[in-house]
């Protein structure tokens, strides 16, 4: 599967709900049943690009966005945050990695829930409702290599709201006291 077909599956699956922003969860359940009907190697292939992503967006300046829209963000949120952020479609997805502040445009003013777990399971989720195997699944999707340790970028020191409002302008504006 291509980064082009990935994303032509989300945003297949977006159009299917009606505020993707609030109900990440919602395009999750719907790439499941969109990735159900295709074969298991190209559920595999999604999880690989899915997990492509996830490390291209594993950046201190994208956790710290993070951190402010939801009020905090731990390891696993920010996991779950980027599961949200990918239901969000490609176009906000390569904004926010290029620009995280770019988010102020598309969260909604009092929105503190930017996470979906759900989307981080959609393609072990469609593979074994299609049949196949969760160790299999498991087997294909990993792929060589070394996982990311370490976030992207500049660290962020979110105990200081002036690094947020350097680097993060709009959102500090939206989310920080004044």
């Amino acid at each position: 599967m291509t980064e082009d077909d990935f994303w032509s599956l989300v945003e297949s699956a977006r159009t299917a709900v009606d505020d993707p922003v609030t109900s990440a969860d919602d395009v999750a359940e719907e790439l499941v049943r969109r990735l159900t009907a295709l074969p298991l190697e190209q559920i595999v292939g999604f999880q690989r690009v899915f997990d492509r992503l996830q490390d291209e967006a594993y950046r201190w300046d994208l956790w710290a966005a993070a951190y402010l829209v939801n009020g905090g963000c731990s390891d696993d949120g920010f996991m779950d945050f980027r599961g949200w952020l990918a239901a969000q479609g490609r176009a906000v997805w390569a904004a926010a990695v290029a620009a995280p502040d770019s988010l102020a445009d598309v969260v909604p003013a009092g929105f503190d829930e930017a996470f979906s777990e759900e989307m981080l399971y959609v393609a072990i989720s469609a593979y074994e409702a299609a049949g196949g195997d969760e160790d299999a699944f498991a087997q294909a999707a990993s792929e060589d290599g070394d996982p990311v340790d370490e976030p992207a970028g500049p660290h962020v020191d979110v105990e200081d709201p002036a690094a947020f409002a350097g680097v993060l302008p709009r959102l500090a504006a939206r989310y920080l006291p004044a």
